[in-house]
């Protein structure tokens, strides 16, 4: 997946009887601590206020105006506190940021206490969070509460920022390409279109017969159609496909390629059974591992709302993410639990490349109906699993943290899945089944409940659900 750099704007405060000079100092620091991390900046000329901090009314609104012909250039704001902020300023200059942003005050030094010194920005940062509160201006606050720009503590929150805003942005208005209706036998994966709308998501609806059609006159030697073959054998391990199915399964690649780019797609929920297997005699699962691998979040089943969940999960880690069936018990171990689905698992999510078969459940009623499969294991990991459902006009979602082990699951198993230790499972399954929750779990590379949890609650507007307690 593609990494963007982020670029972050970056602010200063400033009070009358405060030591203004500390500010250039904090302005040099801030610099080294963003591009140490690995992002980029932009700051307003010092020399356009006093000691090039916010102090003023007046200032707040050169400081916006400034920002506002940055527009589109940053994707969130770093307010830095030096020394006790004048709240009335700050709130002035961002009010109407419209990006995450994120309160860093600066701690005071035992030995630099006196007056040239103290910075009391403590104090001062509750004075800002306290008005942006009544300004009903979002932003975010983490550990510790006052941290030095260049400790290695602020590198921390400011990658944990980074990926706040990458999925506060990224999930602030978004489309969803539908292929195909709701899977009939699954009301389970029922949602909301309007309800999403509201949210800021584009829900785009195709009829599977399209699709179909489409792949139909796709010729066999089409110079698209070919590359996508080749292109399909180096990601899996295809050589028990016969050649007419993997031509198939090109030809479907090509066309969701079509679907993606004209309506510009950014992520999507197909319709993996059972008319691709009685009609087009193939399983898409391969393809949609391959989508996943390549950053456009596909979810199978038409589970649509697993696919915001699998976005902001994306978002969040810049890896790839899965929706899986909460499957099997792990003989007697209530804190495990076998993830599992045909394998439209991203293969960077894997022990190993996978290897394409013929759908096992499919091949007991219609034998050569499923090829596509892409079996394999999930590696070891630390994990974070999560799932969402509209209620009413609003999303209700849910993560928590996990791990992947090494366990073993016997070869019979088909499919791809992984073991998945939760602690405290049972509860939590108790908590899930109370709140409505489908059978689909989402998972991605890495511990993210705290992330996840401010950009949805702090700016999105969704309703948390807490199963963790």
């Amino acid at each position: 997946m593609d990494k963007k750099k982020m670029t972050f704007a970056l602010a200063f405060c400033n009070r009358g009887f405060m030591p203004g000079e500390l500010i250039y100092g904090a302005r040099e620091d801030m610099i080294q601590a963003v591009t140490d991390a690995g992002y980029s900046y932009i700051a307003m000329d010092a020399e356009f206020t006093r000691y090039g901090g916010i102090e003023t009314r007046e200032e707040g609104r050169l400081y916006a105006k400034w920002l506002k012909q940055h527009e589109g250039e940053y994707d969130g704001v770093i307010f830095s506190m030096p020394i006790f902020a004048d709240e009335n300023g700050a709130v002035t200059a961002l009010q109407d940021a419209g990006v995450p942003i994120l309160m860093q005050a600066y701690p005071d030094e035992i030995g630099k206490m006196d007056f040239a010194h103290r910075r009391d920005a403590f104090c001062g940062k509750f004075s800002v969070t306290d008005v942006f509160t009544q300004y009903q201006v979002p932003f975010t606050v983490l550990k510790p509460h006052v941290v030095h720009p260049l400790s290695e503590k602020f590198q921390e929150n400011l990658k944990d920022f980074a990926a706040i805003c990458r999925v506060v942005n990224g999930m602030n208005r978004f489309t969803i390409g539908c292929l195909g209706a709701r899977t009939t036998a699954f009301k389970t994966t029922r949602f909301d279109e309007v309800g999403l709308q509201k949210n800021g998501i584009t829900v785009e609806s195709f009829d599977l017969s399209e699709l179909v059609y489409n792949v139909n006159h796709k010729a066999d030697d089409d110079a698209e159609v070919l590359d996508k073959v080749e292109m399909l054998m180096n990601y899996a391990d295809f050589t028990k496909v016969p050649q007419e199915k993997k031509l198939t399964l090109a030809k479907i690649s090509v066309v969701i390629d079509e679907y993606i780019k004209e309506y510009h797609l950014d992520s999507l929920a197909i319709r993996c059974w059972n008319e691709m297997e009685q009609i087009l005699r193939v399983c898409p699962c391969v393809l949609l591992s391959e989508l996943n691998d390549r950053g456009i979040v596909t979810s199978c089943e038409i589970d649509l709302t697993s696919a915001i969940s699998m976005r902001a999960m994306s978002l969040a880690s810049e890896m790839p993410t899965a929706v899986l069936d909460w499957n099997n018990n792990y003989g007697d171990e209530e804190d495990k639990v076998i993830l599992f689905h045909c394998g439209s698992t991203a293969q960077s999510l894997m022990t190993e490349k996978g290897t394409v078969t013929s759908h096992k459940m499919f091949d007991k009623t219609d034998a050569g109906s499923g090829w596509g499969t892409n079996e394999g294991r999930i590696r070891p990991m630390k994990t974070t699993i999560s799932n969402c459902l509209t209620v009413d006009g609003k999303i209700k979602i849910y993560a928590s943290e996990a791990e992947f082990t090494d366990d073993p699951i016997e070869d019979a198993y088909f499919g791809c899945a992984g073991v998945c230790k939760i602690s405290n499972m049972e509860d939590k399954m108790l908590r899930l089944a109370r709140g409505g929750f489908k059978h689909h779990t989402c998972v991605g590379a890495g511990h993210m409940k705290d992330i996840l949890k401010e950009a949805f609650t702090t700016y999105l507007g969704y309703d948390w659900v807490e199963i963790d307690n």
